[in-house]
Formats: structure tokens, C-alpha cells, sequence
């Protein structure tokens, strides 16, 4: 059996600062597609994605839209929603890279290449201490990026990779396909 070390109150801290954000990276993600949907109703299309959002701002600004004057008050609140979610992600963000410039493990971390102080912080924070594990694919494990096996008899059969161990790091590692 495995104990699992107490986190000081400032690493709990540190974390929740990751859970808000992501909690704030969704309501920003439902709040666009929201808006490209209420759009698409006008026949206002425009592709997904959270790099289109200046087009959806920009058709709800322009007077000349063709939305009906009940739309566009009711759109504006959207936009307004975007906008704070925006500031409010900034926040965290610089709050961030503040707790990544004092921790010493994110500090060091941030010398790997592809590492910044999202991932570096988010390392130093929400995973268990190094002497946890006794090599690095106790490490991936952990954090769930080994394959499933399913071998019998000599014959080894590793399978996907499950969904189970550290959502919110992992998340930050494995960046999504896009396109596809």
C-alpha cells in the first residue's frame, strides 16, 4: 500500500488555482459555442474554436448584422461574459507565473525544453514528490500515459491509454489533435 504525503496548505492553495481555472477555460468554451450557436440560428457561420471568437465578437458588434434588436442585447451578453471570463483566466495565468518564479522545482523544471510555468507549476504542485516513485514509468503511470496491458502467456498486448490518473497535468502534457 502506498501513503500519500499531506500537501502544505500553500501547494493546496497553489492547486486551486488550476481546478478555478480550468473551471473558468469550460465556462469560456460553453460560452462560445453558445454564441457561434445562437449565430448559426441568423445563418452567421462561423468554424469552431476558441481562435474565432474575435469573428463571433465582431458580428455581434456590427450594427449592420441583420440580427433582430432582441438578438443582439441578449448576444451582448455573451460577449460581456467572454470578456470577464478572458480577464479572469488572465488573472490566474499571471498568478501562475508568479508561483512558478518562487518555487524552485518549477524553476528548475522550466529548463527543460517545451516546459513553461503552466506545466512546470502544475508539475511541481499536483504531483507527488520524485522519491514516490521508483523510475519514470512509475511516474507515467501515474499520471496514466502507459499503455493498458493485457498480456497472457508470454504474449504482451498493451491496449490505449486509459483516462484515470492526473486529469488537469495530463491535460496540460497532451495537447489535443487538431483537424482530426
Amino acid at each position: 500500500m502506498r501513503f500519500v504525503p499531506v500537501k502544505s496548505e500553500e501547494t493546496q492553495g497553489t492547486a486551486m488555482v488550476f481546478r478555478v481555472r480550468e473551471l473558468l477555460i469550460r465556462q469560456r468554451t460553453q460560452a462560445i459555442n453558445a454564441l457561434r450557436g445562437h449565430l448559426g440560428e441568423f445563418g452567421r457561420i462561423v468554424p469552431q474554436g476558441a481562435a474565432n471568437t474575435v469573428r463571433l465578437v465582431a458580428i455581434v458588434a456590427d450594427p449592420n448584422g441583420g440580427q433582430p434588436t432582441d438578438a443582439i442585447t441578449t448576444l451582448k451578453v455573451l460577449v460581456a461574459t467572454l470578456a470577464h471570463l478572458e480577464t479572469e483566466i488572465g488573472k490566474l495565468n499571471a498568478e501562475i507565473a508568479r508561483c512558478a518564479k518562487e518555487n524552485e522545482v518549477a524553476g528548475r523544471l522550466m529548463t527543460v525544453p517545451g516546459i513553461g510555468p503552466l506545466i512546470a507549476t502544475a508539475i511541481a504542485v499536483l504531483a507527488p514528490p520524485p522519491e514516490t516513485f521508483r523510475k519514470a514509468r512509475d511516474f507515467a503511470a501515474w499520471l496514466d500515459l502507459t499503455p493498458r496491458q493485457h498480456s497472457t502467456g508470454g504474449k504482451q498486448r498493451l491496449g490505449a491509454t486509459t483516462k484515470m490518473g492526473e486529469r488537469s497535468l495530463r491535460r496540460l502534457l497532451i495537447k489535443p489533435r487538431s483537424g482530426t
